[in-house]
């Protein structure tokens, strides 16, 4: 399986132009921890019976009368007890955060100017053209899907030999390195598709959280778990924790409450990038009622080495080794020519979010690692229509974008519990018309 998905990524790597960069949108906000209140931050580093655990708290007040207390299953000495880096944990929050991104449409008069509609197409397949789809069936390629993505066109391949497959991208302009023959024939000969993408990436991110040094424990011990009842004592009302969980092996759950996944990969309508921070709590808070209020979230599985689309950069060996991800090889004293730090490999991140009290939550958290490798964020899209001058007939387009408009508040409506008619009229609806 690691050999198929390091060829595949090569694959795909190759399959895109050379000016396109790694990811079809742009990335505007995040769902980091200040969106919440009463928000912790515990960092659960685990491999066989060695567990690392640094604790962040967003205490405010006078130092002196902060204090944490947290039952651990083992002895602990002195060597085991650290203090961490809060920019640490920052950074991986900001990694791991819920997504904003944004596609814009591109110019209707060039778009339709440029591609034909075969009428026996259906309205899931508005990338492909006809003439692109008979120069493919010439070559013994089958396009069995094609979208069209805000400014990115999308491609799933099927083929009969790889030849031919090879033949049809250099011609439709992807640049295809020689040798690739054998790779893409196996995968053939394995009945596998392709998705072939053009794509675009820009990302920005902005980091500054204001927080105190967080404390770090190491330990060896059978009990994968996070005590939490202590913490429920002095609370007033519910506490938001965040655990990011640190593994080898895959995704990180909890045994003894369910795990659950947020909805995600929704269209929302374009004022939501401005009330992006009440959105999200709305739908979290909805979810977590819609699970009796006894359920932990994921809102990120991801293998540490990349991101897709990133709101911050992986972090760096460095920063892994100042977590507690001991197996992470050392390379202080090798020299760089680059200023980007090298990827993390073998560190797959979970991040779960639980808001919760004592009378749902009576149990400490139990968790367990997983194999499950696949990969899961949480991510959330606006789609904004073309606002430039028209030099054609743009009715069809506009009536498509209100159709579109409908759909997404209807979305957020039922992502949010809002009032739908209050979401359409912060709506501004293509040509004017609702």
């Amino acid at each position: 399986m690691k050999i198929f998905v390091a060829v595949f990524t090569a694959v795909l790597t190759v399959v895109v132009t050379t000016t396109a960069q790694a990811f079809c949108g742009f990335y505007v906000a995040r769902a980091d921890t200040s969106l919440f209140n009463r928000a912790s931050q515990v960092v659960l580093v685990r491999d066989d019976d060695k567990t690392v655990i640094t604790m962040a708290n967003d205490f405010e007040g006078d130092v002196k009368d902060f204090a944490v207390v947290v039952p651990v299953p083992t002895m602990i000495e002195r060597e085991q007890i650290n203090v961490g880096d809060r920019a640490v944990i920052q950074h991986l929050d900001a990694y791991t955060a819920p997504r904003l991104v944004e596609y814009h449409d591109p110019d209707p008069c060039m778009y339709y100017g440029r591609r034909e509609y075969a009428l026996e197409d259906s309205a899931a397949l508005p990338a492909a053209t006809g003439q692109m789809k008979r120069s493919a069936r010439s070559r013994g390629v089958t396009i069995e899907a094609s979208y069209t993505v805000g400014e990115y066109d999308i491609l799933i391949l099927s083929a009969s030999q790889s030849s031919g497959l090879i033949r049809w991208l250099n011609d439709n302009g992807y640049r295809i390195p020689r040798g690739a023959s054998k790779v893409v024939d196996s995968y053939l000969k394995q009945d596998m598709r392709f998705f072939v993408a053009k794509v675009n990436l820009e990302e920005q991110s902005k980091l500054g959280y204001q927080y105190l040094r967080p404390l770090q424990v190491a330990y060896e011990s059978n009990k994968f778990m996070l005590p939490i009842r202590l913490g429920t004592l002095n609370a007033d009302g519910k506490q938001e924790l965040y655990v990011y969980a640190l593994t080898r092996t895959g995704r990180v759950e909890t045994t003894n409450y369910r795990t659950v996944k947020l909805p995600s990969n929704m269209d929302l309508p374009e004022f939501v990038q401005e009330e992006f921070a009440d959105f999200y709590r709305a739908m979290f808070e909805k979810q977590t009622r819609k699970e009796n209020e006894r359920a932990v979230f994921l809102e990120y599985a991801w293998d540490m080495a990349w991101c897709d689309p990133c709101a911050a950069d992986p972090l760096s060996a460095k920063e892994l080794r100042q977590l507690g991800v001991f197996w992470v090889g050392d390379q202080r004293g090798r020299a760089s020519k680059s200023v980007q730090p090298a990827p993390a490999q073998n560190v797959f991140v979970t991040r779960l979010h639980v808001s919760y009290d004592a009378g749902h939550f009576p149990e400490d958290l139990m968790f367990q690692e997983t194999g499950d490798r696949q990969n899961y964020q949480g991510r959330y899209v606006i789609r904004h229509p073309w606002k430039g001058e028209a030099s054609c007939d743009i009715s069809a387009y506009e009536s498509s974008v209100r159709e579109r408009q409908e759909r997404e508040a209807q979305e957020l409506a039922t992502l949010t519990g809002w009032d739908i008619d209050d979401i359409r009229g912060k709506i501004k609806f293509a040509g004017g018309v609702r």
